[in-house]
């Protein structure tokens, strides 16, 4: 039996993923969990609400994991503190069934998904200098990737 186009298309796109996109599929992934756990409670779907909730959490302890304080001890404290917030915040929404609380998590995990994505940005443009560079005329210096904090590990998307 084959499985589902869907679930087959997006196990090729993890894979061929950089740990830049997972990162962002991770946001993407737990803003969207949270989202449809807002949605079931305020349908009154109680299995759907806590499968979701259970979910967004586990995506929100992957992003905490993926954390490395070799490379920035500060920022890593500083991030690993929104994460347990947010994570706290999705505890306490499920326990209570609030949906203001669920808004608080989604506003922070949005803003930290374009914050991300503002510093993969950066990071990009200091790799590959030459198109920006270029157009401001200023000189063109060579930033290895790997030199940059990047998250890691392992989180199923299927369930």
């Amino acid at each position: 039996m084959s499985e589902n186009p869907q679930n087959e298309y997006l196990k090729a796109k993890i894979m061929t993923a950089t740990p830049q996109q997972l990162q962002t599929m991770l946001y993407d992934g737990a803003i969207r969990f949270c989202e449809q756990a807002k949605q079931a409670i305020i349908d009154g779907d109680i299995p759907t609400t806590h499968a979701r909730f259970v979910r967004g959490k586990r995506i929100v302890v992957e992003l905490s994991g993926g954390l490395n304080p070799e490379m920035d001890p500060e920022l890593c404290s500083k991030m690993a503190g929104l994460y347990n917030y947010v994570y706290r915040l999705l505890v306490d929404a499920s326990v209570q069934r609030d949906a203001s609380k669920i808004d608080e998590a989604l506003g922070l995990l949005h803003h930290m998904r374009e914050t991300w994505l503002m510093a993969m940005e950066k990071v990009r443009e200091q790799v590959n200098p030459a198109p920006a560079a270029a157009a401001a005329g200023q000189p063109i210096h060579d930033t290895p990737m790997n030199d940059t904090p990047m998250a890691g590990g392992m989180l199923s998307v299927e369930g």
